[in-house]
């Protein structure tokens, strides 16, 4: 059964090139231990309910309910934001501001896979976000990593592909990004939805 999650890609550009968010999951996690991940998670129950400052823009939330019920969509972008605050202590804001993040692609995990996840991957810019990096020991090792050496370094196939299409959405200017279809990752192809 594949369980709702979401993952926030928080970014900054530097002088020396795009930096992303990352840490390298616990060595006891029992879903892929000691990888290079981006902070994320399973929706929990009170995601549903959680009180926001603002919430995902409409176009947004449009495409996540192509796969999500309009409460599932909504409750997303709460678990995105408290997975973020939860595994690197920092913050979106106490509630939440959502309006200024995008929805990048969903991935599933493959049928074979005893773990499995429904995961939809939010992408924004490093200023929403303030606080020190901190986190709850379920990420180690959280810091602003460099786009092209994570390229270069083994990490898992969905890390990667999800890597691929964050360039792609750099490519995009705002309309293009609003408009366009979903890709969505099923083992072994990426499909548009």
């Amino acid at each position: 059964m594949l369980r709702d999650a979401a993952t926030l890609i928080l970014f900054k550009k530097n002088a020396d090139g795009l930096r992303l968010l990352m840490g390298l999951r616990n060595a006891g996690h029992k879903f892929m231990p000691n990888r290079m991940v981006f902070p994320g998670g399973g929706v929990d129950p009170g995601d549903f309910d959680a009180e926001i400052d603002s919430p995902l823009p409409a176009h947004v939330l449009a495409r996540l309910q192509r796969a999500a019920t309009p409460e599932l969509a909504a409750a997303l972008g709460a678990a995105a934001a408290r997975e973020l605050e939860e595994e690197t202590g920092l913050s979106l804001g106490r509630p939440p501001a959502l309006a200024r993040l995008d929805f990048l692609c969903r991935a599933e995990t493959p049928a074979a896979a005893s773990i499995r996840f429904n995961a939809r991957f939010f992408v924004a810019p490093a200023e929403l976000a303030s606080g020190a990096i901190a986190g709850s020991g379920e990420l180690e090792g959280v810091d602003w990593y460099l786009l092209e050496p994570l390229l270069q370094m083994e990490v898992p196939l969905v890390t990667r592909l999800v890597l691929e299409q964050l360039q792609t959405w750099f490519g995009l200017d705002a309309a293009e990004r609003a408009h366009r279809k979903v890709p969505v990752f099923r083992y072994p192809n990426w499909e548009a939805e």
